[in-house]
């Protein structure tokens, strides 16, 4: 069976960016860049996208390209021996990570809802805190939103590389961007609004300190959805006459983009009507309702706001499903609709206790953690930091020939080529290796 390919190199551009961002980008970029030196952490988060970001994505593109098969079967292609071990880490990060992003994915779903009924639309955030902490630990709501979100990730998958996938990504993706600068209009517009702006621009270089170089390196490699098999699957979707450094450019770009537009939309209104900005998920379910029931025309904000939250969750789970149901395909050699159904059925079942561990069963903990919190650490502090060292040094070390090949197109290699395999050799391991130390 001849492998799926993107129909259009803005389809892959977008479905690529649309994996990177998701509600990390909305809710946690801002308060962490904005705690940590402001326009100082925005210089260094960049630079660490350009360099070690793009590197990292550029092997994960060329890998998929060269072996045209999913992150395990790549490995196993491109090299055999115990590596296809570094392509299953991803396949099972994306797998983990979906069973707990898609509890909070249903969340969003929720608050739409809650925002047409005008039940958040209370500027007391004790209030809002009741609402969100008793709708979270509610042992079956909860649990039908989940399944919901579920189903619509379900849905785009089965439709498809091209039918599903990147037809969702080019309607959603410039949804996303004209609901941001609604927002962002919106927010600028208010009393006292020009402070969060100065908060979240201006450089503190007093505030980088080790701690805050960790911080940027973590949230990079997260938000561009690296180590966890997700660009080799798309990269595996690209022709051989794609361009995969510009296309890298392009999502790094809209990424960066992305979590910048976020800063604006949200600190400058937090700061207008004087909340905390380092609220973390807080303030996307408790903060910002109380921000738009202060506002004139609130409610219609405010369900643009979740659905803007709903539209991030959405383009980043489907590439995380995609990367589990495409290694189910070309692993056991079956076909597109039961690899997706039994892969969200099991990831349905794994989200129950994640959900139910933040109320009734929020006992029964493993060091410490409830099973909602274990997947969290297990897959963000620990496989994925594993899994971008593995990567860096199979690129870097062990298929670089191919690499070169598959970027170089024949011709004399560039000079940025050869910078990427030093990033890819020595820079990268050592930086992500200090990441993973710092977790533990």
């Amino acid at each position: 069976m001849a492998r799926s390919q993107w129909g259009s190199r803005l389809g892959f551009i977008l479905a690529a960016t649309g994996s990177a961002i998701g509600l990390g980008a909305i809710w946690k970029f801002p308060y962490v860049a904005a705690t940590n030196g402001g326009g100082a952490f925005l210089l260094i988060y960049f630079l660490i996208c350009l360099t070690v970001g793009l590197a990292l994505m550029l092997g994960e593109m060329a890998l998929g390209r060269a072996a045209g098969n999913s992150a395990v079967g790549t490995f196993r292609d491109l090299r055999g021996g115990r590596w296809p071990l570094v392509g299953f880490v991803g396949v099972l990060v994306c797998f983990l990570v979906y069973s707990f992003y898609s509890v909070v994915g249903g969340w969003t779903i929720a608050y739409i809802g809650k925002s047409f009924g005008g039940e958040i639309l209370t500027s007391d955030a004790k209030v809002l805190g009741d609402i969100f902490n008793g709708f979270i630990t509610d042992p079956a709501l909860p649990l039908l939103y989940h399944g919901l979100f579920a189903g619509l990730t379900l849905a785009v998958v089965i439709g498809g590389v091209q039918k599903g996938i990147e037809n969702l990504s080019k309607f959603l993706m410039p949804a996303l961007f004209v609901l941001m600068l609604v927002l962002i209009a919106r927010a600028l517009t208010l009393p006292g609004a020009m402070d969060g702006l100065l908060y979240f621009l201006t450089p503190d270089f007093s505030k980088v300190s080790g701690s805050m170089l960790v911080d940027a390196m973590g949230l990079a490699f997260f938000s561009l959805s690296l180590g966890m098999g997700i660009m080799i699957t798309y990269g595996s979707y690209v022709d051989k006459e794609a361009n995969l450094l510009s296309s890298s450019l392009w999502v790094i770009a809209l990424t960066v983009l992305t979590c910048f537009l976020a800063g604006l939309m949200v600190l400058p209104a937090v700061f207008a009507f004087g909340f905390d900005p380092s609220a973390g998920p807080g303030l996307t379910f408790i903060t910002m309702p109380a921000v738009f029931a202060q506002m004139v025309g609130g409610q219609l904000f405010a369900v643009l706001f979740f659905f803007l939250l709903l539209v991030a969750a959405l383009t980043s789970s489907v590439s995380l499903l995609e990367v589990v149901v495409s290694f189910v395909i070309d692993e056991f050699k079956v076909g597109r609709k039961a690899a997706a159904l039994g892969v969200s059925l099991l990831v349905f079942l794994l989200g129950i206790p994640a959900s139910l561990s933040l109320g009734i069963w929020s006992e029964y903990t493993v060091f410490g953690l409830g099973f909602f919190d274990l997947l969290d650490f297990l897959t963000s502090k620990l496989l994925m930091p594993v899994g971008e060292v593995l990567l860096a040094i199979f690129v870097g070390w062990k298929v670089w020939p191919v690499i070169e090949a598959e970027l170089s197109a024949g011709e004399r290699v560039p000079a940025w080529l050869r910078a990427m395999r030093g990033f890819c050799r020595y820079v990268a391991p050592a930086l992500i290796a200090g990441i993973l130390v710092h977790n533990l």
